[in-house]
């Protein structure tokens, strides 16, 4: 019969980490509003630890000749990003008392760029949480499928994700 012996764990040999150190909360979305339940989710995970929050609107910088030309912030209109409801969520947060910022990142590649941006930023927490009703099925799952194989902190996706 095997015996399980219970060691304290010596300190020495744990990797070192940065106690203390805020590691902020991203709350990830691809174009559309934020879905509710991960809202709440990122808000009260960055209220709890006492973290900022970074609200992050990926948006697809479209592959036309004349996007090369013009600034990538003039690709997208806003009514196509859903900035109206994002900046209502950052503001909700800081109303809150949380440290909020808000960026909106045009890419090829947007879920790659939210990974980068979650890496860059030393995240605790990812929330990817884009609107379910207004996200195309096939979109979400590829992008829900990359953001948990390849973060590097912990990752919550919005639900049935």
């Amino acid at each position: 019969m095997s015996q399980i012996l219970d060691r304290p764990r010596d300190s020495a040999t744990l990797p070192a980490t940065a106690r203390g150190r805020a590691r902020p909360v991203v709350l990830g979305t691809l174009a559309v509003r934020v879905d509710p339940t991960a809202e709440r989710v990122a808000l009260e995970s960055a209220l709890e630890a006492g973290v900022a929050l970074i609200v992050a609107n990926m948006i697809t910088l479209p592959a036309y000749p004349t996007t090369l030309i013009l600034a990538p912030e003039y690709a997208t209109l806003p009514h196509e990003e859903a900035l109206d409801e994002l900046r209502a969520t950052a503001s909700r947060a800081a109303a809150l008392g949380i440290t909020t910022e808000l960026l909106r990142i045009s890419s090829r590649r947007p879920v790659k760029s939210l990974l980068e941006l979650a890496a860059e930023r030393e995240a605790g927490l990812l929330v990817f949480g884009p609107d379910r009703r207004l996200t195309n099925r096939l979109r979400f799952r590829a992008a829900a499928r990359a953001v948990r194989r390849d973060a590097n902190c912990l990752v919550w996706i919005a639900p049935d994700g």
